[in-house]
């Protein structure tokens, strides 16, 4: 039962820490994490659930205080959030390490380009493009010297 209880501390520790982290970089960053041309330096994080599945509520929670402190508005706390969440899940299934940085580029590029697009009257193409590069940037540069990194010492962080 011990065990059982420290598995389940280590994953909610593990959870709060990756939303602080992500809802602190993403607020420190606040003049490149919002509106349509982003490069929200939080989203290196998104690589985490290769490591471990408390990214996924870390990710998810992590962003939807980012999205309060945002003021794009409610569709951005609720999509966004949602869109953060789906793809931490597909990052924690993806096969090959190089493909775990794929799907928030392709849901954040395609809702959160959306949800700007409707909030800011966008073109819909151009800012679901615009989201996709910026997420491109943050998860495929920074998440993905991230990833490596962590994998050297996977064993020690993340037991």
């Amino acid at each position: 039962m011990e065990n059982k209880m420290r598995k389940r501390l280590i994953f909610l520790a593990q959870a709060a820490i990756i939303a602080a982290l992500y809802a602190a970089v993403t607020i420190l960053f606040a003049p490149i994490s919002y509106l349509q041309v982003q490069v929200r330096v939080s989203e290196a994080l998104t690589v985490l659930p290769a490591f471990t599945p408390a990214a996924i509520p870390g990710l998810f929670i992590g962003c939807v205080i980012a999205n309060i402190f945002g003021g794009v508005g409610m569709l951005d706390i609720i999509f966004g959030s949602l869109a953060t969440l789906a793809a931490a899940f597909l990052s924690y299934k993806m096969p090959k390490k190089y493909l775990v940085p794929l799907p928030p580029v392709i849901l954040n590029g395609i809702i959160v380009g959306a949800t700007l697009s409707y909030e800011y009257n966008l073109p819909l193409l151009e800012t679901m493009l615009w989201v996709a590069v910026g997420e491109a940037a943050a998860c495929y540069i920074l998440g993905y010297i991230l990833l490596v990194r962590l994998d050297k010492y996977k064993d020690r962080i993340f037991k």
